[in-house]
């Protein structure tokens, strides 16, 4: 049997560097034509086959991890990189941590740099709802974890909050203090934990005794301008309602800071209930419940499935944990 090819032979055949082949077998559509007809010919020639990117990621170590986060600046983002780089420092790793931007074009963009760099895995706090361009990695045989959130069309590990059962149980907690007509705002329904916190107010509305009234939810894109615009579209409308459940930290900030902008006759009297509690929480004055996800735990456990994946690739996959909420009582009063 004769030797098999490596990417540094096909690399030498069509007169390119290694990098250039990674890039032809990534699909970078930076590569001009010439070139990457160049290289299919010699992969065609030498029957190069992608199995041996996988066997050179089996036995290389760079004892590094990346970490691909839609935001560098949001604080429960950074909490979940901070879990994670806790827990691999104790195994005498490092991480390197990017932002994509909330663009899945960057984040395919960064996936490429990783594998240059030679990570041994990545964590992927997924930008979007769609994840097909992380199989063409996972297929070469690196390992992929998510965190946070699922995408569509890409089956990994993944490490989550049960954000179905917290907002149930907050807005349960809430209808048990009175509230009624509670309004919803929340993230695009497309991102799945936007999506399982959305049912969770309605299971706990069906399971209260309270018809959901389409009227008062209103969706966005968890940032604090959009929790601001959907707090103003909700109170302007006639017969504004006077409880929130508001399913994201910033839209929440967001909202409140419109609330403070009101005279306080018109702020009177209005409650909120939100997903996230963190270390400035307290300050969110009309708040009086709030659901609290265990951050650094989360990290931890992405780290925890990203180490099990480098050490089995083949194992079965994908292993989905999901961490409970805990239930936080402010009784802020206004």
């Amino acid at each position: 049997m004769g030797k098999t090819a490596t990417i540094r032979d096909v690399a030498q055949r069509a007169s390119v560097s290694t990098a250039t082949v990674s890039r032809v077998l990534n699909d970078d559509a930076h590569v001009v034509e010439a070139t990457r007809q160049r290289v299919m010919d010699a992969i065609a020639d030498l029957r190069y086959s992608r199995n041996d990117v996988a066997r050179s990621l089996k036995t290389r170590s760079s004892r590094i991890v990346g970490i691909v986060s839609p935001e560098l600046t949001n604080d429960f983002f950074m909490g979940i990189a901070n879990g994670i780089e806790a827990a691999l420092k104790k195994l005498k790793y490092s991480v390197i941590i990017c932002s994509s931007n909330e663009s899945r074009d960057e984040e395919k963009r960064l996936l490429k740099v990783l594998v240059e760099k030679a990570v041994d895995g990545v964590i992927v706090i997924p930008a979007s709802d769609k994840g097909s361009h992380l199989k063409p990695f996972q297929d070469a045989g690196m390992p992929i974890v998510l965190a946070d959130r699922l995408v569509e069309d890409f089956e990994a590990d993944a490490a989550l909050s049960d954000n179905f059962g917290g907002a149930r149980e907050v807005v349960a907690a809430f209808i048990r203090r009175g509230a009624r007509r509670i309004a919803f705002i929340g993230g695009a329904s497309r991102l799945s934990n936007a999506r399982e916190r959305f049912e969770g107010y309605r299971a706990a509305l069906a399971e209260g005794g309270i018809e959901e009234e389409p009227g008062i939810e209103r969706f966005g894109d968890f940032h604090m301008e959009s929790g601001r615009a959907l707090m103003k579209d909700l109170l302007g409308r006639e017969n504004p309602p006077r409880a929130f459940f508001i399913a994201n930290l910033y839209m929440h900030i967001g909202a409140t800071s419109f609330l403070l902008s009101l005279p306080e006759a018109e702020r009177r009297g209005i409650r909120i209930a939100g997903f996230d509690s963190m270390a400035y929480s307290p300050l969110l004055g009309f708040c009086t419940l709030a659901v609290e996800q265990r951050i650094a735990e989360l990290g931890g456990e992405a780290a925890r499935l990203i180490m099990d994946r480098i050490g089995k690739r083949d194992k079965p996959f994908p292993e989905i944990v999901r961490l409970p909420t805990r239930l936080v009582v402010t009784e802020n009063e206004r």
